[in-house]
């Protein structure tokens, strides 16, 4: 028999204990990381639909909505993006892109893709989203159907007042798309109360689940919208009017794909966790942490990329000092201290770190380890 196709030194692979503190995924507690090791259930089997369900509970109150369509895409936090954006746009149309970070333009991207035409508002980086350019480009653009921009960037660490842009976009009859990946469980997001149409998170971010499913969260306007087409989804998978069928109705669903059973486990514990510690106790918890690295960093003599008033306490980003290979920094820290912190992104590349406390990782212990860490390296 041909050993061709065989790779002889092919073991079990045990990674070492990392403490994450990059831009995601977070730390996952071993909680979550046990409640993905239970039994795999048919994902049509009744007791896995009822947990679905229960599913989309926890995720309208992690949302902070009442929207019967809250559920949770078979894949992560990019593929939420384009659910969004292949089922709310049709070729022709005019969107509004809000555009501070790379996920601004990954925005853009998207709307190229449905065959739309984006209208772009550009901020610098560090930047939150301008809302009186949002404004501006309305009122040049009466004819657009949405609003889309990044409520937390997480190139950046900033953060957009998204409550703001929405009653701006909907003066004029548009909706809005939000990416609220990173924002998700870490910063207020209020989507019934800021009258957000369309948002889309990841589970490995504030949520501290494992990476590869996105909740999203469309209203009733958005719903309208996507039974209004003229045009088919270009994306079968993503097609949320097929999509439905199999998370909403009672008793029997339809067979729509399988869905990843034991994610939907961890990302079921992750959300009972949340809400028993309460969103406001989760977002002072992230406020907390977000305090006491800054005051450790700040002594290091590192400042931060975006001013204090729209600065993410989960997503720090901060310029290092000249003359240091930050890289070899980087690699340090991982190799002797199995901590885990981000390069800079797009335009911050080589210039910034990305310090994440996210979730299960904005913990006390996370934030002291960091400090001394670096500390120790930087000597």
């Amino acid at each position: 028999m041909s050993n061709l196709h065989t790779n002889s030194t092919a073991e079990s692979f045990f990674p070492p204990h990392r403490t994450l503190m990059g831009p995601g995924p977070s730390d996952i507690s071993p909680r979550v990381l046990q409640a993905l090791s239970r039994p795999t259930i048919g994902h049509l089997d009744p007791l896995f639909i009822n947990m679905m369900d229960e599913v989309k509970q926890l995720l309208k109150y992690a949302f902070q909505t009442e929207n019967e369509f809250t559920i949770a895409v078979s894949a992560p936090g990019s593929a939420g993006m384009e659910t969004c954006f292949v089922n709310l746009i049709e070729p022709g149309e005019k969107v509004i892109v809000c555009r501070n970070g790379v996920f601004g333009e990954r925005m853009r991207e998207n709307v190229v893709r449905c065959g739309g035409e984006a209208i772009l508002v550009d901020d610098e980086w560090g930047k939150p989203v301008s809302v009186d350019k949002v404004e501006q480009a309305l009122s040049e653009h009466p004819d657009a159907v949405a609003v889309a921009f990044v409520h937390a960037e997480t190139s950046t660490g900033a953060l957009t007042d998204a409550e703001a842009i929405s009653q701006v976009a909907r003066r004029s009859n548009a909706l809005t798309i939000v990416d609220a990946v990173t924002s998700l469980g870490g910063v207020p997001l209020l989507v019934d109360e800021w009258q957000l149409d369309a948002v889309y998170s990841g589970s490995q971010k504030c949520l501290s689940c494992v990476p590869g499913l996105s909740p999203v969260t469309f209203s009733q306007k958005a719903v309208e919208k996507m039974k209004a087409r003229q045009s088919p989804v270009q994306s079968w998978f993503l097609d949320q009017s097929l999509v439905l069928g199999y998370w909403s109705g009672e008793g029997k669903r339809s067979y729509h794909h399988t869905a990843p059973v034991n994610s939907l486990y961890a990302l079921h514990e992750s959300l009972v966790i949340l809400r028993n510690e309460g969103l406001e106790n989760a977002w002072e918890r992230h406020q907390s942490a977000h305090r006491e690295l800054k005051a450790g960093l700040e002594s290091l003599g590192l400042s931060f990329v975006v001013e204090e008033g729209s600065r993410l306490p989960q997503l720090n980003a901060v310029y290092f000092p000249e003359g240091i290979d930050e890289a070899a920094v980087r690699t340090r820290l991982l190799e002797e201290y199995n901590l885990e912190i981000g390069a800079g992104l797009g335009a911050l590349a080589g210039k910034a770190w990305r310090i994440g406390l996210m979730g299960y990782g904005a913990r006390k212990e996370n934030v002291a380890l960091c400090l001394k860490a670096l500390a120790d390296v930087l000597k």
